[in-house]
């Protein structure tokens, strides 16, 4: 594995390399999307000549997209973008894999992590994949002189989006960047199921803890939000939805959560999860109304919406009782438990797998066709630009055909009927 970390050795890397293709091979056998996406790939090789940087959370399914785009002709180099989500064994599987090369490694401080970007940087990409928006943002302010030969990239995330849109705002950003996150085959599945499901099962498996009759205050009502909480109150929880956006707490006031400011949740919870992209979700004023035993835990990119800052000020002593946890007891007693560090939980726990392997088939398949579109096609102008519409639905086509799932076709009345204006009373 290219890491700038030493790696293990011998008998011990082989066998970790080997475990990495065994969860490689056992996400692939669940991704149809990719399955025959590569099929195409491998004929028609549309990424022959490009080489590819990308930022994201290295592990099984991500493992699966990068083959896909290695065996389309690219030359990829990758890197992880946090910290602790990065799965070593899969990273060593990657790094064996030709036309591909890993600098992945999980538990790095943050001078290897900003180390390991700027090794893929070397590679000189004219395509990145970015989850979070570092990737780009250190092209344009660490390596300006690569920016005319990259014809374009993707963003996964939410978070990522929002800087990306900031900076084109700002005219600071230097080439076309398609918001991968912002289409409905990403939000409706990987966003609202992605997140709901992967986020409860990972602070689930870290505390041992069941859902059944506890409050959970969920901060934010968008997608992300929405899946949380949708699925915490199919476990039997209460949820609470904190939120600073009048139409999204209605909508959350109408689905039947109750809302609340989180000055007044703080008192109720027994489980936070933020999931805004937005920091300082939870602060001080927040930990001194906290019951003893509350958890906490962020489904968001970074680990700025908790203030673990604040909270280690606070503690009087910080334990960690169990692989994951971290609890700070205050000087009246009270415990409050952060997971994964206040990092994105559903990743960065030690027991995260993220998220299901059906519903990272769809988002990456979204990423394998804007990537091949921006070479194929080009003609974008330097923007953000969302997805293309026949892409989202070529990958939903695809997906009910590997599902076997048939749909009718509108008759050619029908669709002159829908394209005419001319149609009244």
């Amino acid at each position: 594995m290219a890491q700038l970390t030493a790696a293990p050795v011998g008998k011990r890397l082989d066998a970790d390399r080997r475990e990495g293709r065994r969860k490689i091979d056992w996400a692939r056998q669940h991704m149809p999307i990719l399955d025959a996406l590569r099929e195409r790939f491998e004929t028609e090789q549309p990424l022959a000549g490009e080489r590819i940087g990308m930022a994201m959370h290295v592990e099984a399914k991500t493992a699966a997209l990068v083959e896909l785009l290695a065996a389309g002709g690219a030359e990829v180099a990758i890197t992880g973008c946090n910290p602790l989500s990065t799965h070593d064994d899969v990273s060593l599987a990657l790094d064996a894999v030709d036309g591909v090369t890993s600098y992945a490694a999980r538990g790095v401080d943050d001078e290897a992590y900003y180390d390991a970007m700027e090794a893929v940087l070397e590679h000189e990409p004219t395509i990145t994949v970015d989850d979070g928006g570092d990737l780009v943002f250190s092209i344009h302010e660490d390596y300006p002189e690569l920016l005319d030969g990259i014809v374009g990239g993707t963003e996964e995330t939410t978070t990522g989006v929002h800087r990306l849109r900031a900076m084109a705002d700002d005219d600071a950003l230097e080439y076309p960047v398609i918001a991968v996150n912002d289409t409905p085959m990403k939000r409706l599945f990987d966003n609202v199921h992605g997140t709901g499901e992967s986020a409860l099962s990972s602070i689930a498996m870290t505390t041992n803890l069941s859902w059944a009759g506890k409050t959970v205050v969920v901060a934010g009502f968008g997608y992300c939000g929405k899946g949380v909480a949708r699925k915490a109150a199919g476990q039997n929880a209460h949820v609470v939805v904190a939120e600073v956006d009048p139409r999204r707490a209605l909508e959350a006031h109408m689905e039947g959560y109750e809302v609340q400011p989180m000055a007044e949740a703080a008192r109720e919870g027994d489980v936070f999860i933020t999931t805004t992209g937005n920091r300082d979700i939870i602060v001080e004023e927040h930990f001194e109304l906290m019951q003893d035993g509350t958890i906490l835990a962020n489904a968001g990119h970074f680990n700025v919406e908790i203030d673990i800052d604040a909270l280690s000020d606070m503690a009087a002593e910080v334990d960690d009782p169990r692989e994951g946890i971290r609890a700070y007891e205050l000087s009246d007693g009270r415990r409050l438990n952060v997971l994964a560090s206040g990092r994105l939980v559903n990743l960065a726990s030690p027991v995260s797998m993220g998220h299901p392997v059906e519903v990272m088939d769809q988002s990456f398949g979204i990423q394998a066709v804007c990537i091949r579109d921006l070479v194929t096609e080009g003609g974008y102008a330097t923007d953000v630009h969302d997805v293309p519409d026949d892409l989202d639905r070529e990958v939903a086509e695809v997906k009910l055909d590997a599902e076997g799932i048939a749909i009718d076709d509108l008759t050619d009345e029908q669709r002159e009927y829908m394209d005419s204006w001319q149609h009244g009373t």
